[in-house]
């Protein structure tokens, strides 16, 4: 294992209103809103679904191909400069700073694991 799940983040024209919507739907509350990052879990030391302020955001038009999905995942890792030499021998391309993409392109970032999450094992 190199990492763990941090969030799964979606852009959002209103992320509080996705927020909301997801809480509501999954049944977990809303954890954190600093206004432009909203995240909902089950608890402020569990990971979830987060929702970040795009303002330009375009919904995906899927099945259609016109505007492709919008989300990328957040995995924590015990320090990103030590997990890049495994993320790219596993395939990953780098992009920029910890922001790597998945062999199919689906972005990602490396996340040092929060104080609040149990250590790596």
């Amino acid at each position: 294992m190199i990492g763990r799940l941090h969030h799964l983040i979606l852009d959002a024209a209103d992320p509080q209103g996705s927020a909301a919507f997801w809480s509501a739907l999954l049944g977990q509350p809303i954890t954190y809103d600093d206004g432009d990052f909203v995240v909902v879990s089950a608890d402020d030391r569990s990971s979830g679904m987060a929702f970040q302020r795009a303002p330009d955001h375009v919904a995906p038009t899927w099945p259609q191909p016109g505007v492709q999905q919008q989300m990328h995942v957040d995995v924590m890792v015990e320090d990103p400069a030590a997990a890049r030499g495994s993320v790219l021998a596993l395939g990953a391309l780098h992009l920029d700073g910890d922001v790597y993409a998945d062999p199919a392109g689906h972005p990602f970032c490396l996340i040092r694991r929060p104080g609040w999450a149990a250590p790596l094992g």
